[in-house]
Protein backbone atom coordinates (compact mmCIF):
# COMPACT_ATOMS: atom_id res chain seq x y z
CA UNK A 1 0.00 0.00 0.00
CA UNK A 2 1.13 3.44 -0.97
CA UNK A 3 2.36 5.43 2.27
CA UNK A 4 -0.03 8.23 2.96
CA UNK A 5 0.90 11.80 1.84
CA UNK A 6 0.74 14.66 4.54
CA UNK A 7 -1.04 17.83 4.93
CA UNK A 8 -2.14 20.12 7.72
CA UNK A 9 -5.23 20.63 8.85
CA UNK A 10 -6.23 23.21 11.70
CA UNK A 11 -2.39 23.52 12.61
CA UNK A 12 -1.91 19.99 13.19
CA UNK A 13 -0.26 17.37 10.58
CA UNK A 14 -2.27 14.86 9.13
CA UNK A 15 -2.03 12.08 6.93
CA UNK A 16 -3.93 11.98 3.31
CA UNK A 17 -4.92 8.73 1.91
CA UNK A 18 -3.08 7.88 -1.66
CA UNK A 19 -4.61 4.57 -2.37
CA UNK A 20 -8.13 3.38 -3.11
CA UNK A 21 -8.42 0.87 -0.33
CA UNK A 22 -7.04 3.89 2.12
CA UNK A 23 -9.39 6.39 1.26
CA UNK A 24 -12.49 4.09 1.09
CA UNK A 25 -11.57 2.92 4.40
CA UNK A 26 -11.05 6.94 5.77
CA UNK A 27 -14.78 7.95 4.15
CA UNK A 28 -17.80 7.78 6.26
CA UNK A 29 -20.17 4.36 5.64
CA UNK A 30 -22.77 6.33 3.64
CA UNK A 31 -19.87 8.07 1.26
CA UNK A 32 -18.18 5.07 0.29
CA UNK A 33 -20.55 4.05 -2.49
CA UNK A 34 -20.63 6.69 -3.87
CA UNK A 35 -16.89 6.29 -4.39
CA UNK A 36 -17.07 3.38 -5.46
CA UNK A 37 -19.69 4.13 -8.64
CA UNK A 38 -16.90 6.96 -9.24
CA UNK A 39 -13.63 4.65 -8.85
CA UNK A 40 -15.13 2.28 -11.23
CA UNK A 41 -16.59 4.48 -13.95
CA UNK A 42 -13.28 6.83 -13.95
CA UNK A 43 -11.47 6.46 -17.25
CA UNK A 44 -7.90 5.85 -17.92
CA UNK A 45 -7.87 10.16 -18.32
CA UNK A 46 -10.06 10.68 -15.71
CA UNK A 47 -8.88 8.10 -12.65
CA UNK A 48 -6.23 10.64 -11.43
CA UNK A 49 -8.74 13.50 -10.84
CA UNK A 50 -11.44 11.05 -9.09
CA UNK A 51 -8.73 10.11 -6.93
CA UNK A 52 -7.74 13.22 -6.23
CA UNK A 53 -11.32 14.57 -5.56
CA UNK A 54 -11.84 11.72 -3.09
CA UNK A 55 -8.32 11.80 -1.56
CA UNK A 56 -9.41 15.67 -0.27
CA UNK A 57 -12.93 14.73 0.65
CA UNK A 58 -11.71 11.93 2.55
CA UNK A 59 -9.60 14.55 4.80
CA UNK A 60 -12.07 17.35 6.25
CA UNK A 61 -10.76 20.69 6.80
CA UNK A 62 -13.43 22.96 8.37
CA UNK A 63 -11.72 26.02 8.15
CA UNK A 64 -11.44 25.56 4.08
CA UNK A 65 -15.03 24.23 4.07
CA UNK A 66 -15.85 27.27 5.61
CA UNK A 67 -14.51 29.68 2.83
CA UNK A 68 -15.88 27.88 0.13
CA UNK A 69 -19.76 28.06 1.88
CA UNK A 70 -18.88 31.18 2.19
CA UNK A 71 -17.83 31.88 -1.32
CA UNK A 72 -20.72 30.28 -2.53
CA UNK A 73 -23.09 32.41 -0.69
CA UNK A 74 -21.25 35.32 -1.91
CA UNK A 75 -21.20 34.14 -5.25
CA UNK A 76 -25.23 33.26 -5.09
CA UNK A 77 -25.99 36.90 -3.54
CA UNK A 78 -24.19 38.26 -6.52
CA UNK A 79 -25.84 36.56 -9.15
CA UNK A 80 -29.38 37.66 -6.98
CA UNK A 81 -30.10 33.68 -6.52
CA UNK A 82 -29.71 33.59 -2.74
Amino acid sequence: MAEPMKTWVGGREVDVPNSIPAIRAALPDERRAEFDRAINEAGVMEIHGVMRHWMLEAVPDPEADAVVERLVREEAERRGTA
